[in-house]
């Protein structure tokens, strides 16, 4: 079975549990009419680059890009499902449609970013997910789109790197779009790990590496430095400064004993901080007793502060939680956690220090405080 059909199933069982707050019906759309059509200074533009969970979170990184929207286009069918499409049982094709500000990106700008987040040559569809429906496509609105794009096409199958292959991915008129389900919507946000483990296993990323190099991404979230300059000690300096298990735990990436570390069971209001760098990392208020022994929280308090890096070996297969200015091993995240968000963050009391909500404004984190009123 497709991998992507696995993750919508599990998801529609689970959705009204996990989801991050959003209201699910998944009967209805959560684009109207109204939002399809372009705001002053935006224009639009469709593409078709299989998992639309990917191709959506890819156009939202470019600046000037304005709004992206998960659905489909290219079919005869009218308002078709989730389902449906996702079984082979419409025409269409899965479909973002892209706003943008054309003062700030160019429509060719769009086509060029297209081409380098999706695999062009293929013509049953895209990585895991195979069939018509993931097939790739770019729908022009009006002819000055098709001669950008026929010329960007032809200029990838001259100079391009896949001079081998023919490229397979079709020009073709916009005819209309019609939006996924609400779950849909901006996937990779509401749902950032499951969509992260969705993409490793597509192969999407490493098929895009392989063919040109490091990907172009940029961060949607800042990172938040600790409230004095920090310059990383030697690990020398740092044995002086931390306990043997503080050491062990940051530096070494070791694991404490459950239910023999300071945080697991705290439940005073306050904000946990990297016990390095002091850089602000979870907050009790998304604290919540997992039963593990370990401090847990169901997301970060400073999403730019937190490093995940996806461990994959023959026996195990986690995500490991460092710090962004530190470089400390924190911990792991998991995928069963409570709502809102499903998420277990799952903490080593031995790399954090608790600031509590007295002492946010005296050390620093004075930003904090209305948090906790």
């Amino acid at each position: 079975m497709l991998l992507k059909k696995l993750f919508s199933l599990w998801l529609v069982v689970f959705a009204a549990a996990f989801s991050l707050g959003y209201p699910i019906n998944l009967a209805q759309a959560a684009v109207t009419t109204e939002d399809l059509k372009p705001k002053p200074n935006e224009a639009v533009a469709t593409f078709a680059g299989g998992c639309f969970w990917c191709t959506e979170a890819d156009f939202e990184k470019i600046p000037g890009v304005t709004r992206v929207f998960s659905g489909f286009s290219g079919g005869k069918e009218v308002n078709p499902t989730y389902e449906e499409n996702s079984a082979g049982k419409t025409s269409h094709l899965e479909s973002v449609q892209v706003f943008f500000d054309p003062s700030k990106v160019s429509y060719k700008d769009l086509v060029e970013y297209f081409w380098r987040h999706i695999n062009p040559t293929d013509p049953d569809g895209q990585f895991a997910d195979r069939g018509h429906q993931y097939s790739t496509a770019i729908f022009y609105h009006d002819e000055q789109q098709r001669k950008i794009a026929e010329e960007s096409k032809k200029h990838l199958v001259d100079t391009g790197p896949f001079k081998n292959k023919a490229i397979v991915t079709a020009i073709r008129p916009y005819e209309a779009f019609y939006p996924a389900e609400e779950y849909h919507q901006h996937y990779s946000t509401k749902n950032p790990l499951r969509y992260k483990y969705y993409r490793f296993g597509s192969g999407r990323d490493q098929f895009l590496k392989q063919v040109w190099g490091e990907p172009q991404t940029t961060s949607s979230t800042e990172p938040v430095p600790p409230p004095k300059p920090f310059v990383k000690p030697n690990l020398e300096e740092l044995k002086k400064k931390l306990t043997p298990m503080q050491f062990n735990v940051t530096q070494l990436d070791s694991t404490e004993s459950p239910f023999k570390n300071e945080y697991w069971d705290n439940k005073k209001p306050g904000i946990y901080v990297d016990i390095v760098s002091g850089e602000p990392l979870f907050s009790s208020l998304d604290k919540f007793d997992s039963g593990t022994g370990w401090p847990s929280f169901t997301k970060p308090l400073e999403p730019g502060n937190i490093v995940e890096r996806h461990h994959k070996s023959l026996f195990s297969d986690r995500i490991e939680v460092r710090s962004k200015f530190a470089d400390s091993h924190l911990g792991d995240v998991f995928m069963d956690g409570p709502p809102p968000t499903g998420l277990r963050y799952c903490l080593d009391s031995a790399a954090l220090r608790f600031i509590p909500q007295e002492n946010l404004k005296e050390e620093g984190y004075g930003r904090y405080v209305k948090m906790f009123k």
